[in-house]
């Protein structure tokens, strides 16, 4: 423990109410919090004489100060932990990364509404169904929807600019609105089918086609009346898939898996007794943690998450049970002010919707810890291929890519213990540059990345050069300008492609001594180099290529005398894109807010080439 705090004297000052703890390390960063029932008798069980977990040891040995809020109650203390974990991230407390909003399916508010992918705040009028688990649910949800209501998926400046059906007409899934070859109430009659659907109402969908179906078949309508019996066909066959249980209720089902370090909570949404999706959660959990931590974390953190606007059903079937359960369920249903209850007994459908919850998270487990091995083997053969003394614990690998000097761009990956760290990747726009001088451009990306860097930056301990010698003699030269300040400066290598640029040749050169050493292209070590010089590869090659092609979209109008940001944005915005405004016809362009008839004919010739 360090020597500044004295633990027996903080003690004696504490109140025995409920509350919340701060504990901070001598760099005054908050590495743990913590709620109590008693704060007083919660904060003595650290300064025992005697301490089993080798976690709260380690925890306590960094402790300089700590900081107590008092609540009025353990809801209180409850909500006051979790909104502290969200602001602090501390180092010794189970954390979910579960900050981002939950995708929904949006049916507009239009005259001839659509179906669109919905994330973040809901300021579009119209219905809102969902949230689901993740966009790929959506995606597949979307999809079905197209092949059972022919409701129209495209955006705005697409339907506007149609004069003739697109080809999701052709296919049947769109009764082309956009040109009036469905008639507004039969349109109208197909949205309230889709939003009925979307509630979960399927039986009630199909009675309605039925009386349609019936309708025209007496009217002696046939063609339509087949229209509604394929669509009936459809729907039924469905509803049969997704019907897995005779329970009707919404309810979450969580399954979970804890083994080396690695936390798996797999959970299935249960909603109308379908499965409306599953998720994966992999919170990150400090060493030497024990179950019950992680399961109380996990649940609270998860259930009070106020920002991403998840619908929060009044049951939960979870797999294992913790002490104090039954408290944290009360807290939870005070905080959210409903009612929600948490089930560890269960029996018929609910099990079997717990066992499959079950299945997966060992499942995924079993895969992370294998993918984990690999890549920790990898690391070690690296470090025995370079003979270095203390382990690598991050690489990082520079790109440059360009067409013929065109939007350059550099990239940057990085690569840690548990594989690629996306999270830190970085692309560089180059300026200020001669077209296609590969050493200028690595030398500013490599400037911008080091610059004013210090002890307390990310400093990679490998940084890998994808090129040749004198890429990676500009790049040396950078680093030792600038990581003076650096007790331990990267080890530069370059990655150079060997004869005929064939994967397999690539031989390695070491900065500062340029020495150059092979390792066998069966090595996992070399895997390892490989893996991250292709990222990197990819990585910029992707941000090119998008910088390019937005730079050609807005050149082309660019270089017409009269067309401005304010035209270009109006062109673009009112026609759907640069396309679309190339094959425009000048009767077209008129229509265009700004521009005259000279205007246009102007922009017409421009584009033509007239």
């Amino acid at each position: 423990m360090p020597s500044g705090f004295n633990a027996k004297s903080f003690l004696k000052t504490v109140t025995s109410a409920p509350g919340v703890y701060r504990m901070y390390d001598i760099r005054q960063q908050v590495i743990y919090v913590g709620k109590a029932k008693d704060l007083k008798k919660r904060l003595s069980s650290y300064f025992r004489s005697n301490i089993p977990s080798v976690k709260t040891q380690a925890l306590v040995s960094h402790i300089d100060h700590i900081d107590v809020t008092v609540t009025h109650s353990e809801t209180d203390a409850l909500l006051l932990e979790n909104d502290y974990i969200k602001q602090y991230m501390p180092k010794y407390n189970v954390l979910l990364r579960d900050d981002k909003s939950y995708p929904y399916i949006l049916l507009s508010g239009h005259k001839h509404p659509r179906l669109a992918y919905h994330r973040g705040p809901k300021r579009e009028k119209g219905h809102y169904f969902g949230p689901y688990p993740n966009g790929g649910a959506v995606r597949e949800s979307l999809h079905l929807m197209q092949k059972l209501f022919p409701i129209r998926q495209c955006d705005d400046l697409y339907y506007k600019s149609r004069s003739r059906p697109c080809l999701q007409y052709q296919l049947d899934r769109c009764s082309a609105p956009c040109v009036g070859i469905v008639s507004d109430d039969e349109y109208s009659e197909q949205v309230k089918l889709a939003g009925l659907f979307l509630r979960g109402k399927d039986k009630q969908v199909i009675s309605q086609l039925v009386a349609k179906m019936e309708t025209a078949a007496v009217g002696m309508e046939y063609e339509q009346a087949a229209q509604y019996r394929d669509q009936i066909t459809a729907l039924r066959r469905v509803a049969e898939q997704q019907e897995v249980s005779n329970h009707k209720g919404d309810m979450d089902v969580i399954g979970v898996d804890y083994a080396s370090g690695i936390a798996c909570f797999h959970l299935l949404f249960i909603r109308d007794g379908k499965i409306f999706g599953s998720r994966s959660y992999y919170p990150s959990v400090p060493a030497e943690t024990d179950i019950e931590e992680v399961l109380s974390s996990f649940l609270a953190q998860f259930y009070l998450n106020a920002d991403i606007q998840r619908t929060i059903p009044k049951e939960v079937i979870l797999s294992h049970s913790f002490d104090g359960i039954k408290e944290l369920e009360a807290s939870i249903e005070h905080a959210l002010d409903k009612k929600f209850e948490l089930k560890t007994q269960v029996r018929g459908d609910r099990a079997n919707f717990l066992r499959l919850a079950m299945t997966n998270a060992s499942n995924a487990v079993a895969t992370r810890l294998s993918h984990k091995n690999t890549v920790e083997q990898r690391f070690q053969l690296l470090e025995e291929a370079l003979e270095l003394n203390e382990p690598i614990k991050r690489m990082e690998c520079f790109d440059i890519s360009h067409t013929m000097g065109e939007s350059t761009v550099a990239s940057c990956v990085v690569f840690n213990r548990e594989g690629p760290h996306k999270a830190d990747y970085r692309r560089y726009n180059i300026t200020g540059i001669t077209g296609g001088d590969d050493y200028a451009a690595m030398e500013q990306a490599i400037s911008r990345r080091f610059d004013k860097i210090d002890n307390n930056g990310k400093v990679p301990d490998l940084l890998f050069i994808d090129g040749g010698i004198g890429q990676l003699r500009v790049a040396q030269t950078i680093v030792d300008e600038k990581c003076v300040k650096i007790d331990k400066p990267p080890l530069l290598i370059c990655v150079t492609k060997g004869e005929g640029r064939k994967a397999g040749l690539e031989t390695f050169t070491v900065g500062g001594s340029e020495q150059t050493f092979e390792i066998p292209s069966d090595s996992p070590a070399f895997h390892l180099i490989l893996h991250i010089r292709d990222e990197s590869h990819r990585f910029a090659i992707t941000g090119h290529r998008n910088k390019r092609q937005k730079t050609r979209n807005t050149s082309t109008l660019e270089s017409i005398p009269g067309v401005g940001p304010k035209r270009r944005k109006a062109l673009l915005q009112h026609l759907g894109g640069i396309q679309e405004v190339k094959g425009a016809s000048v009767a077209e362009l008129i229509k265009v807010p700004g521009i005259s008839l000279e205007m246009a004919q102007t922009i017409h010739d421009a584009l033509r080439g007239g």
